[in-house]
């Protein structure tokens, strides 16, 4: 199992850290049912609810995913500039914000190549429960990002629970599952997220298709992002690749209705197979160019 080398880096990622805050369930939306976050069947049959019936209402979406939508709903008060400065003592906070950083100043460097401007999101810390501008989620939602408010929302317990419960083991899986949230912050910032939003409501019956090939989009630019870690940044070591592989495999929406129990249904795929997630991962980690991440053209 590989170590990536982040360890006296520093971060850079903008952080608002709301765990130990009690929930923030203040901001108004639909308080979804919570399951069991401990483990065990219960954690696996709650992330196969969000992941094949749907998301967030209003837009977000849970198990690395998101699912645009189009209800309205209340949000938390903007932190301050100070609440995003604010040093983090543990580990995964500073993992968290370090992987941030890092995958933002790949996006801004490859943004400014092509006459873009990129803006850099905010990643938010929670634990138990979050309110967000696309409805209040539990922890069971697993990561997520709200195009509403443009933040990847980040449970790091859960994170480490999922990894147990699926065998997606490794700093970074867990590097990978950032830097595939923030894929959907750069789809948001390109009108990709809108264009499939407006294509769902135009195609209802392409919808669960259409999710998919944006869910696998964000998986090579997740890749994207690895070219950059490994070829241009020397932050990975041995193993660390496969470990990401493994987190695309292990999310695939046959492996999470297997361990469910259930049957394996394509037609209600939302994310797309392991096999695909880790050919879309492979596309964009083999050439580090978004170009090659046109997962709307052709066979997925």
């Amino acid at each position: 199992m590989g170590v990536m080398k982040w360890r006296g880096r520093g971060g850079g990622g903008r952080i608002e850290d709301r765990r130990g805050a009690g929930g923030g369930l203040g901001g108004g939306g639909i308080p979804l049912p919570m399951g069991k976050a401990g483990g065990g069947l219960g954690l696996i049959i709650a992330l196969v609810m969000f992941l094949v019936f749907g998301g967030l209402p209003g837009g977000g979406g849970g198990g690395f995913g998101v699912d645009p939508g189009t209800g309205q709903f209340g949000q938390a008060p903007a932190p301050t500039e100070e609440q995003l400065q604010t040093p983090l003592k543990d580990d995964p906070g500073k993992f968290a914000d370090f992987i941030a950083g890092d995958v933002d100043a790949t996006w801004k460097k490859l943004f400014a190549e092509s006459g873009k401007t990129y803006e850099q999101p905010i990643v938010v810390l929670y634990d138990s429960q979050v309110s967000t501008a696309c409805g209040n989620a539990p922890s069971t939602v697993g990561p997520f990002y709200c195009p509403r408010d443009r933040k990847v929302y980040l449970d790091l317990t859960f994170m480490n629970q999922l990894q147990q419960q699926l065998g997606a083991q490794g700093d970074f899986a867990q590097a990978y599952i950032i830097a595939h949230e923030i894929g959907h912050h750069v789809q948001n910032l390109l009108g990709v997220m809108d264009d499939v939003n407006l294509s769902q409501q135009e195609n209802p019956d392409d919808a669960n298709d259409l999710s998919v090939r944006l869910e696998l989009q964000a998986d090579c630019l997740a890749g994207v992002w690895a070219f950059s870690a490994l070829q241009q940044q020397d932050l990975l070591e041995s193993g660390d690749i496969e470990e990401a592989l493994n987190a695309a495999a292990a999310v695939g929406d046959d492996r999470i209705q297997k361990r469910a129990g259930g049957e394996v249904n394509p037609d209600t795929f939302t994310h797309g197979s392991g096999d695909q997630r880790v050919k879309w991962f492979k596309s964009g980690f083999q050439s580090g160019r978004p170009d090659d991440c046109d997962t709307f053209d052709g066979d997925v």
